[in-house]
């Protein structure tokens, strides 16, 4: 009995061994090349190296880039060269661990369920373009407490108030203006404006302090710091950190905007640092993307967010598309310990 196994290929006999050395075998240097960036990338996102505006820019795509990893590891297996091989799983490794705990979420306090409920609403509306019907909408159908808007316009106060937001939220804390840099606070309960909290590096942020029925007292700041674009990056960086800490003691405190920051930025995972956490992050939602809304392309990078003292919990966080604007809302539920 015949028992050969060679494969005749174009005319060529292949043999076993002869399919051996064909098998796919990717060069070293070419798998190097491949995982050096990822690397880079990793050691960056992990030491808070980014400096200057196009580093901040393309901090913001660490996701992306962590399953991008997944290349040059198929690359590196292929060469079969083991130091590149252990080089990009552990490349893929750091950036899997920066990035995925965004997708799971913390336990919720027990707390939680018996605390009181605190909603906030967010929403950058684009030089005042943001549809304000559909705003008004979120705000009748979800009821929130507060609504912090960045990008404010005189013309879309009008618009709120016209589409129903006067009566809804009487309260309000208002630094309107024809450009990117007019804020405002509306609110269902009495508010005062809370001036010297922080030094105001950016867009307007005002800040309110108000009570509850209940007696719990909160300090609510509307965060619109520049985008790290050009020169701006500057500016960018110390409007981080000017933001004020997270509250041990007296006063919950409350951080919600458009942050231009997510938390692949060592400066915004500085801010939560001090004493806060992020309302996307505890709740398995932290990679759901919010800019640029509305547009061609869907949303990719998440740089809208409500960030709590350590004291308040998270009940649920979505956000929502408002027609007219290049971010997405977003609405979170707190719980406010009881006793404070």
């Amino acid at each position: 009995m015949d028992t050969t196994t060679d494969t005749p290929v174009g005319g060529v006999i292949m043999t076993p061994s002869r399919l051996r050395r064909l098998r796919l075998r990717v060069p070293g240097t070419l798998a190097w090349l491949a995982v050096t960036p990822f690397a880079a990338w990793a050691v960056g996102r992990v030491g808070g190296l980014e400096r200057g505006s196009f580093p901040a820019q393309i901090m913001t795509a660490t996701p992306y880039a962590a399953a991008g990893s997944l290349v040059p590891v198929l690359l590196s297996v292929l060469s079969r060269k083991k130091v590149v091989t252990a080089v990009a799983l552990a490349t893929t490794a750091v950036l899997g661990f920066s990035v995925l705990p965004r997708a799971f979420g913390d336990a919720p306090a027990a707390s939680a369920a018996s605390g009181q409920q605190f909603t906030v609403l967010t929403v950058n509306l684009f030089f005042g373009h943001g549809d304000a019907q559909t705003v008004v909408d979120l705000v009748r159908r979800h009821r929130p407490d507060i609504l912090n808007t960045q990008e404010l316009t005189p013309g879309a106060v009008a618009d709120l108030d016209a589409a129903g937001l006067k009566e809804l939220m009487p309260h309000r804390v208002l630094q309107d203006e024809w450009s990117a840099a007019g804020s405002g606070i509306f609110s269902i309960h009495p508010v005062t404006q809370l001036d010297g909290l922080f030094r105001v590096i950016g867009h307007n942020m005002p800040a309110v302090t108000l009570s509850l029925p209940s007696g719990a007292r909160l300090e609510i700041v509307d965060v619109h710091t520049f985008p790290p674009l050009g020169p701006q990056v500057t500016e960018w960086t110390e409007g981080l950190r000017a933001l004020p800490p997270g509250s041990t003691s007296g006063p919950f405190r409350i951080l919600a905007g458009d942050f231009n920051a997510s938390l692949d930025h060592a400066e915004m995972r500085r801010l939560m640092a001090r004493g806060y956490h992020d309302a996307g992050d505890a709740t398995g939602n932290g990679l759901t993307p919010t800019w640029p809304a509305n547009k061609r392309v869907p949303p990719l990078i998440t740089i809208d967010h409500v960030l709590a003292d350590q004291r308040v919990s998270v009940r649920s966080y979505h956000v929502y598309d408002v027609p007219g604007t290049d971010h997405r809302a977003v609405l979170t539920e707190l719980s406010l310990p009881a006793g404070h």
